[in-house]
C-alpha cells in the first residue's frame, strides 16, 4: 500500500488533522512533514497560553500528559479526532508518522496539500513551531 505524504507548511492545523484522521480511518498510511510550519489561526498570545496550560495541567506522575514538540502536538491533535477508545481508532493512529522538516527517506517524493491554506486567513495566526518554543521545547528545526 502506498504511503500518502502531507506537507503541513502553511496549512491550518485543525483542518489538516481532520482530513488526516478521516483517511487514517479508511486504512491508509500517512506521513506528515514540516509539522513545525503548520498554522494556528487566532491571537498568537492566546494560542501560546492555551497550549502551555494544556501542557502544565495535571500531575507530573499521573497525567494528563500533553506533548510540547511540534510533531507530537500534531499527532495528539489527530488522536483527538479518532475514536481512541476503540481498537479501530488505535490501529488507525499507528499508521500516522509526523516529522519536523523533511527526512532523508522522504526527500524527492511528491507531497500532498489540503485546500485549507493559511494564505486566505483574515486574522492573526502563529505557527506550531512558535507555540512549541513558547511551551519550552528545544528548537530542532
Amino acid at each position: 500500500m502506498n504511503m500518502i505524504i502531507y506537507d503541513a507548511s502553511n496549512q491550518i492545523l485543525g483542518r489538516l488533522c481532520s482530513v488526516i484522521a478521516k483517511r487514517l480511518l479508511k486504512g491508509e498510511k500517512i506521513s506528515v512533514v514540516n509539522c513545525e510550519k503548520a498554522v494556528l489561526a487566532g491571537n498568537p498570545r492566546f494560542k501560546k497560553d492555551k497550549y502551555k496550560h494544556k501542557y502544565e495541567r495535571g500531575d507530573a506522575l499521573k497525567g494528563p500528559f500533553f506533548p510540547k514538540q511540534p510533531e507530537r502536538i500534531l499527532r495528539r491533535t489527530v488522536r483527538g479526532m479518532l475514536p481512541w477508545d476503540r481498537a479501530r481508532g488505535r490501529n488507525a493512529y499507528r499508521n500516522l508518522k509526523a516529522y519536523i522538516g523533511v527526512p532523508e527517506e522522504l526527500q524527492g517524493k511528491k507531497f500532498e496539500k489540503t485546500k485549507f491554506d493559511a494564505s486566505n486567513l483574515n486574522c492573526n495566526f502563529t505557527t506550531l513551531g512558535d507555540v512549541a518554543i513558547a511551551m519550552g521545547a528545544e528548537r530542532r528545526w
